[in-house]
């Protein structure tokens, strides 16, 4: 078995950071294997993956220790230029790596920095398309692609080449559940078929576990589990709770092993127990909060909105929302349904083309690009100390923006739009979850229920069913521009297979949430 990367003792300190971001790393990653890297936010996951790529320290600087070796290549002597012939990489922000005018040109970029013949380049950039299901983007403009799409398409570029090793962080954080689901099978396949390595760092291990060799998780920089899927379940739910999946949270609240990778892994448990009800029709859903119906003047509302483009599809069409004051809704639908277009018209960056849009007061909008917010070369210089703290970021404060991990960036974002003496009528929030750990995601729904509670009405759009199910108490299901369901989440989010939660697909009856399917499961249920 042929090894491809290795860490050999390998610790990294960011300029600036006071601990290590790495610390006494050795692991080996053999050329067939797909291994999915878990952690809490700032625990080393992007740190490992910039490693292996090369960025550190070559682009990020700092202090290195160890050794780190890239397809036979020391990262110490070869630099990310070389490092990418042999390791494929997509991070976080897929906004910083499509650099080129058109999704064609993008593809064909590697190719042909590579030296391939023009023959070589159309092939490569054939496949890469099909493989990902963008080929009716390849004339498109990579300024016009959604964030759904910017990531499939740096996802191809890092493809194109056919690298042994492939590195991925967050991959499928802007990803509707279809095209994530589709994303993961595809790296299943290339691991399956053309022995690709794969390395894949992601906090909503329910999309990729059941596909991994081996977990590698982490802790404050340390390598502090390296096991099989279900042996890392296991560790997770005694030492790292917070890493276990939502499926595993249900089995062990119930008291059932073993614990699951995957719905399907759990469904065939609880049927060969007998605790799987598969009834002809589905059960009602169970109580929860309803959406509010208010005769009081809405703090946000589209009328009729439509966006129609000259010479394409509308983007919206016919539109109509209003948010109560204080209301929270989640905004679902799969990549380029119109979820970024509404929220920009709701903010004011686009106007209707037919319709208009009624705003109560000032409305705060966090987009999909954190990195669009940040302007300083420290964290400190883009809030006040109190407010850094207020984030949980006052110890990062000396750090550069651009080495906080996917997760941290996106909280000091959304402290900087909220910055204020007045709270705003309506707070938008796009894809806020991405690059955040179980424990940020919660915090950020207490916070979004304290704004919500001072009169704020707050609409996220979201692909991640677990954080709508816990936050929002509306959620409104957007298609080819237009509502189609418009309701309580646990109607929406548990009746159906793609738009529902994991713990929804493993028992359904209205149950989101662990706590809620273990109930349902009618096992006593022990709290973990």
């Amino acid at each position: 078995m042929s090894e491809v990367l290795r860490l050999e003792r390998f610790s990294y300190r960011y300029p600036g950071a006071g601990a290590a971001a790495l610390r006494d790393i050795s692991v080996s990653i053999a050329e067939d294997e797909f291994v999915v890297v878990a952690g809490a936010t700032g625990s080393g996951k992007s740190t490992l993956l910039r490693a292996a790529s090369g960025l550190v320290p070559h682009f990020h600087g700092g202090d290195a220790a160890g050794r780190v070796v890239v397809g036979g290549l020391d990262t110490r002597e070869h630099g990310p230029a070389e490092l990418s012939a042999v390791a494929g990489t997509l991070f976080q922000d897929p906004e910083t790596q499509v650099v080129l005018g058109t999704v064609r040109a993008e593809l064909a970029f590697p190719l042909e920095n590579r030296g391939r013949p023009p023959a070589a380049v159309a092939r490569g950039v054939e496949e890469a398309a099909l493989a990902l299901g963008i080929e009716a983007l390849l004339d498109r403009s990579t300024a016009e692609l959604s964030g759904g799409e910017l990531q499939r398409v740096a996802l191809g570029a890092a493809l194109a080449g056919r690298p042994r090793l492939v590195l991925l962080d967050e991959p499928t954080s802007q990803l509707d559940p279809v095209a994530g689901d589709e994303l993961v099978w595809l790296l299943r396949r290339l691991n399956e078929e053309q022995g690709t390595a794969v390395v894949l760092a992601e906090h909503r291990l329910e999309r990729c576990l059941a596909h991994a060799d081996r977990v590698l998780a982490f802790a404050g920089g340390r390598l502090a589990c390296d096991a099989p899927p279900g042996a890392f379940l296991e560790w997770a739910i005694e030492h790292a709770p917070e890493l276990a999946t939502p499926g595993a949270r249900m089995f062990a609240a119930a008291g059932l092993r073993p614990l699951p990778a995957g719905v399907k892994e759990a469904r065939a448990t609880l049927r060969g127990q007998g605790l799987l009800d598969e009834p002809e029709q589905p059960p009602a859903p169970a109580p929860r909060d309803k959406p509010r119906r208010t005769r009081a003047p809405a703090a946000l509302a589209l009328r009729n909105v439509w966006h129609e483009l000259r010479d394409g599809p509308a983007l919206l069409r016919g539109v109509d929302l209003a948010l109560a004051p204080g209301e929270r809704v989640a905004l679902l639908g799969r990549n380029g349904a119109g979820k970024s277009t509404l929220l920009r018209h709701a903010r004011g960056l686009m106007e209707p083309t037919r319709g208009r849009v009624e705003r109560a007061g000032a409305i705060a909008l966090l987009l999909q690009n954190p990195g669009d917010y940040l302007l300083h070369e420290r964290v400190a210089d883009e809030l006040d100390a109190a407010a850094l703290d207020a984030a949980g970021l006052g110890a990062l404060a000396d750090r550069h923006p651009r080495d906080l991990s996917g997760g941290e960036r996106q909280r000091l974002a959304l402290a900087i739009v909220t910055a204020g003496d007045a709270p705003p009528a309506a707070l938008l929030l796009d894809e806020p979850t991405r690059g955040m750990d179980r424990a940020a995601k919660a915090a950020l729904a207490a916070e979004l229920r304290e704004r919500s509670a001072d009169g704020t009405a707050v609409l996220v759009a979201t692909h991640d069913a677990e954080f709508a199910a816990t936050f929002a108490e509306r959620a409104v299901l957007l298609a080819d521009g237009r509502v189609i369901a418009d309701g309580a989440p646990c109607e929406l989010l548990s009746g159906g297979w793609y738009f529902a939660t994991e713990t929804a697909r493993i028992v359904g009856g209205g149950a989101l949430l662990p706590e809620e399917g273990a109930a349902r499961l009618r096992v006593p249920m022990e709290v973990r």
